[in-house]
């Protein structure tokens, strides 16, 4: 089965989200939510989507991934909700962890694949600009999420206070993002008669259109702000 998976994949997959709901479950999920939040080469995973399309999918899930099903569509999203959190927490923490540590080569690190400094210095101009509140708003946001923690561990943010802001933003993301999905998936489908399972790239495109907006926007501003302070000097 592995096998077939493997001759099948295209890398492209890895930005599709009901990828990995159809070949890893809920231990796929948790896995990409840690890493997306935990390396920074997770930048690319598609965390806002997936937790989306996993709210979609979430009896299924809860029944094949843990063994049990509470026979309750609220109290599956908890349950969720409380392991896919765990995870966001622990990635957060091991961001953090590795900024502490290792910030001043990041700084000086050239940039690879899987390391954009640019990316790391937005993540640093967002936290300056927002503090502690910036771990908070920072999960909703592609990209920064993913940065944020370790920016926080560079500037070696209070650990108490960092972890204040973890848990609540790693909630608050990862339970909006499972009860939209999942009820909005129930609302079309009963008013509407449409099921989104059969149109997840529709969804997929527009949920990374909605989170990527807020950065599309900062960049082509502070490009135009930068334009006009060249034309000055």
């Amino acid at each position: 089965m592995l096998d077939f998976i493997l001759l099948d994949f295209h890398w492209t997959q890895l930005l599709q989200p009901q990828w990995y709901i159809e070949n890893g479950g809920l231990w796929f999920v948790v896995f990409v939510v840690f890493a997306e939040t935990g390396l920074f080469a997770g930048f690319f995973l598609p965390g806002d989507s997936l937790l989306f399309v996993t709210g979609i999918f979430s009896n299924d899930l809860v029944k094949a991934g843990l063994g049990f099903n509470t026979n309750s569509s609220f109290l599956n999203l908890l349950v969720l909700g409380v392991v896919i959190s765990i995870a966001g927490i622990l990635g957060n923490r091991l961001g953090y962890w590795f900024g502490k540590k290792s910030g001043p080569f990041l700084f000086h690190r050239k940039d690879t694949f899987f390391f954009k400094k640019k990316y790391l210095l937005q993540a640093r101009d967002f936290y300056d600009k927002h503090g502690g509140g910036a771990i908070v708003m920072a999960r909703f946001l592609p990209i920064v999420r993913t940065f944020a923690p370790i920016v926080a561990g560079i500037v070696e943010m209070d650990k108490k206070k960092f972890a204040f802001y973890n848990i609540i933003g790693c909630v608050s993301w990862v339970f909006t993002m499972l009860f939209a999905g999942h009820y909005l998936q129930a609302l079309v489908l009963r008013y509407f008669h449409f099921d989104l399972k059969d149109h997840l790239e529709v969804i997929v495109i527009g949920i990374v259109l909605i989170t990527t907006a807020p950065l599309l926007i900062k960049l082509f501003t502070g490009r135009k702000k930068d334009t006009k302070t060249g034309t000055d000097n």
